[in-house]
């Protein structure tokens, strides 16, 4: 017999599960309800992951959401469909990438009009300091 064989927690009602139910629900109500769960149906749960396994690679889903997540777009057979597909795609990703030049362009400009205030009230406050003045509230 292996160690961690012996290690192992059975899913069924025993000394050790019980203890480990009554501490997870003293530490954290989930961890015991996790625990009695483990206990009432984990002989199951390789099996129930089994065939959930089995379900989702027949699902009608399952391709569906392998092609997203591809980012390729299967042809559909219509050639003239496929093409004007392929066009606005392509108009559509130009268009992304001028308003993000748009954008970056934007965001300069403010970054310069911040520096620009901040450069001012720094020079007032430089320009009252020196004076002897106090600092206007601005």
């Amino acid at each position: 017999m292996t160690t961690s064989a012996s290690c192992t927690i059975k899913p069924a009602w025993t000394p050790v599960t019980i203890g480990l139910m009554v501490l997870g629900f003293v530490a954290f109500w989930p961890l015991g309800l996790a625990m009695l769960a483990y206990i009432l149906w984990g002989d199951r749960f390789h099996d129930m992951a089994r065939d959930a396994k089995s379900q989702w690679r027949a699902s009608p889903f399952k391709g569906a959401v392998d092609q997203m997540a591809s980012g390729a777009y299967a042809r559909t057979g219509n050639v003239a469909f496929d093409e004007y597909r392929e066009k606005e795609i392509k108009r559509l990703e130009e268009e992304r990438a001028r308003l993000d030049a748009m954008r970056n362009e934007f965001d300069d400009f403010l970054r310069d009009l911040r520096r620009a205030r901040d450069q001012e009230e720094f020079d007032r406050f430089m320009n009252n300091r020196g004076r002897g003045g106090s600092p206007e509230a601005s």
